[in-house]
């Protein structure tokens, strides 16, 4: 008699129960990376909103211009109000300088919401956002970030 050797039936059969297990614990997890990414990502445009608010200030003041209701910023020709960017395509979308293949910008009146764009094929959530609130008088703009839902 020949002996031959290979899987048995039950055999292949366990591995692929235990290939199933493996895949039915690792999709939830995927899947939570990508809320956990998107999240950190709006996060990361509001330090970028912050940041070049405070670089805007600061050229304003090297300029003179931080207290007037109006100005633009001599090195970019970023418009300004109350020494911070506006809320315009010209103050703080030029000043960030965000891609638009990433992000959805709206320019409210005093006010811009950047909202993440997902995956063709996905859902728009539109709880990831970041708005800017332009700068009061004697008062840096107002920067929030709701990651709820991402």
């Amino acid at each position: 008699m020949k002996k031959q050797s290979g899987f048995t039936l039950i055999e292949l059969v366990i591995v692929i129960i235990i290939l199933g297990i493996l895949a039915a614990t690792a999709v939830p997890k995927f899947v939570d990376l990508q809320g956990d990414a998107r999240e950190s990502a709006i996060k990361g445009v509001k330090a970028a909103l912050e940041g070049a608010a405070s670089l805007a200030y600061s050229r304003a003041a090297i300029d003179g211009v931080e207290n007037a209701s109006s100005a633009a910023a001599t090195d970019r020709n970023v418009t300004l109000v109350n020494g911070y960017p506006d809320s315009s395509s010209t103050g703080i979308e030029d000043a960030v300088e965000l891609s638009v293949d990433d992000w959805t910008v709206a320019h409210g009146t005093t006010t811009t919401t950047i909202t993440a764009l997902v995956a063709s094929g996905a859902t728009q959530t539109t709880t990831c956002t970041v708005v800017y609130n332009e700068a009061a008088a004697d008062a840096r703009p107002v920067i929030t970030a709701t990651v709820t839902d991402c």
